[in-house]
């Protein structure tokens, strides 16, 4: 059975939505159109591959109907369908491709959750990111190095490079591949991804854009926000100098700055867990109303 928003109602989620939105999107707008960048919040913009006017859009997921004439203005939208009741998400949207999408998310969010947080990288990703590289070639080459190029590569050769996520790992340097202890790959995703991984937990907003219109808009700003904070920490305790951004720097060159690190890296962890959860019931209600089987893990 569908729920129906009267119309005051899904208007109101609908401008508190944008609102919440807005903080983000604006001010990277005004520096796209600047041609400005931001080391930082950029990313969430540029790595994702989400546009600011979808993630603005607000959409009330699966099984809600929007009632009044003003939900007519969505069937100029892909992915809405007119019924006796007013207007909701077509279910002849939910494609077979959207549905091995929703299947594949599932199993990645589960087999995740079941795994216990490992805390033990500290981050080091991104100093294997520019190991042995010269200035003009890092990634952010407008923003120093703390420690410079010798000190950053100290710190890569004496620690231990531990990276699961192969989204991280495949940027590595050449001769940062070898140090890791782990060779993560894409089929093995589902088998080497845990919780306790700072991308892994920016990744729920990827798993949740993945698979809208179908997602509530309300989740996909969720995970946005907690991305938003995890990318945050990733950059404060990376090789690079943001102090003149405010950002003021976890020093895992050291036992009390990888201490810092590795509580924080838990506290996403458990912040992320409701998230991963959240998305995995929307995925069972996608499959189900899909004419899956019924889903009760």
């Amino acid at each position: 059975m569908s729920e129906i928003l009267p119309e005051p109602v899904w208007r109101a989620r609908e401008a508190a939505h944008r609102t919440r939105v807005a903080a983000w999107t604006e001010p990277h707008l005004r520096r796209r159109a600047g041609n400005e960048a931001h080391p930082v919040i950029d990313f969430l913009f540029t790595y994702y591959s989400h546009r600011p006017a979808r993630l603005l859009r607000w959409h009330p997921g699966p099984g809600v109907v929007l009632a009044g004439e003003a939900a007519r203005e969505r069937l100029a939208w892909r992915g809405y369908v007119e019924t006796s009741d007013g207007v909701t998400l077509d279910p002849a949207e939910f494609t077979d491709a959207r549905r091995r999408t929703a299947e594949f998310v599932r199993a990645l969010l589960l087999a995740t959750a079941g795994r216990e947080p490992r805390l033990a990288c500290f981050g080091l990703h991104e100093w294997a990111m520019v190991y042995r590289l010269g200035p003009e070639q890092v990634r952010h080459s407008a923003r120093r190095l703390r420690l410079g190029s010798a000190g950053t590569d100290q710190v890569v050769e004496t620690q231990s490079i531990r990276c699961s996520h192969y989204d991280a790992y495949r940027f590595f340097t050449a001769d940062a591949v070898p140090l890791n202890t782990l060779r993560p790959t894409r089929e093995e995703q589902v088998a080497n991804e845990q919780p306790g991984c700072l991308h892994v937990g920016m990744d729920l907003y990827k798993w949740a854009y993945k698979l809208d219109p179908f997602v509530p808009s309300e989740l996909i700003a969720d995970c946005f926000a907690l991305a938003a904070e995890i990318r945050e920490m990733d950059m404060r305790a990376s090789p690079y100098d943001l102090a003149e951004l405010g950002y003021a720097p976890i020093r895992v060159e050291t036992p009390a700055g990888r201490a810092e690190y590795a509580a924080m890296q838990a506290e996403f962890a458990r912040r992320g867990a409701p998230l991963r959860r959240r998305l995995v019931d929307v995925c069972d209600a996608l499959l189900a109303r899909s004419g899956g089987p019924d889903r009760a893990d």
